[in-house]
């Protein structure tokens, strides 16, 4: 079976010194091994994916080892599986489920190490309005509190 620490060490080398970052990497008990990747400006290139393919095989033998290769992008409607990834989507429009169950919906205004802020908009009535305003809300999340968060896309 393929050692998932030493195929990370490889397609960290992969990517040494390049804007893309790795999402996961996953290898199975009948060693298919699945890399996904996301870059922080811009999308991943099938070159980019061919470059870590090469390199993985390079460094992985298929004559000792049978395995499936797949290396792609995370997916823009993916659930966030890194914090490199809440960094790269600061100003996008997002979902967040939290772990008691709230879906919201808002703007991602910033990812720190341990949480994230999302602004979200939320209807108020101001004392002797006759109407509800919308006005921004700023709510700081930990990454433990979610289950999920994804881009929302228009």
């Amino acid at each position: 079976m393929i050692d998932k620490t030493a195929l990370e060490k490889v397609v960290a080398v992969a990517l040494e010194g390049s804007d893309i970052f790795i999402v996961s990497t996953e290898v199975s008990a009948d060693n298919r091994i699945v890399v996904e990747i996301e870059r922080h400006s811009g999308n991943v290139t099938i070159d980019d994916c061919v470059k870590i393919n090469n390199l993985v095989e390079a460094n992985f033998d298929r004559d000792k080892e049978d395995y499936e290769l797949e290396v792609g992008s995370a997916g823009l409607t993916s659930p966030f599986k890194v914090k490199a990834q809440y960094d790269k989507n600061c100003g996008n429009q997002v979902e967040v489920l939290t772990s008691d169950g709230r879906k919201l919906r808002g703007t991602l205004k910033c990812a720190g190490d341990t949480s994230f802020t999302l602004a979200v908009a939320k209807k108020v009535k101001p004392e002797g309005a006759k109407r509800p305003v919308m006005v921004e809300e700023e709510l700081t999340l930990g990454y433990n509190e979610v289950k999920y968060t994804k881009n929302i896309i228009d």
